[in-house]
C-alpha cells in the first residue's frame, strides 16, 4: 500500500513569537492552467492576501501548500489569534477583503473552505 503524497510547503510566514495558534482557516483552491505563478504570488506569505491580513490585529501567519500528485491543487492555512480576532478584521474590512477576493477570482477554477479550528 503506497503512502498518499505529502503537499509541498511553498512558503510562510511565522506565528508570532509567544502567542498560542488559536484559530485556523483551511482553504483548497484548484489554479487555472498557466496563472500557478501568479496565484503563489498572490496566495503565498508575501501575497495580496497574507499582506492585508497583517493590518490586523491578532493575524499570525499564512502558510501555502501544493499538492504534489495534483499540482493544481492548492491549500492555505490562515493563523489567527481567535475566531473573534479573524471576524472583526473581516467585518471592518469588508469592502478591502471584497476586492482582494474579486481580483483573484481568475486564478482558480474553484475554491472551497475545507475546514476552521479554534484551539482552547
Amino acid at each position: 500500500m503506497s503512502r498518499p503524497a505529502r503537499p509541498a510547503i511553498l512558503n510562510h510566514s511565522p506565528p508570532a513569537l509567544f502567542h498560542a495558534i488559536v484559530y485556523q482557516i483551511v482553504w483548497e483552491f484548484e489554479v487555472e492552467p498557466h496563472r500557478a505563478a501568479e496565484f503563489e504570488r498572490q496566495y503565498g506569505s508575501a501575497g495580496a492576501w497574507a499582506t492585508f491580513f497583517r493590518e490586523g490585529e491578532g493575524f499570525l501567519g499564512t502558510e501555502l501548500f501544493q499538492n504534489l500528485e495534483a499540482q493544481e491543487r492548492y491549500i492555505t492555512v490562515d493563523r489567527w489569534a481567535s475566531r473573534a480576532a479573524f471576524e472583526t478584521f473581516k467585518q471592518k474590512r469588508a469592502r478591502q477583503y471584497a476586492e482582494i477576493d474579486a481580483r483573484c477570482a481568475s486564478l482558480t477554477r474553484a475554491e472551497r473552505l475545507v475546514a476552521t479550528n479554534e484551539e482552547p
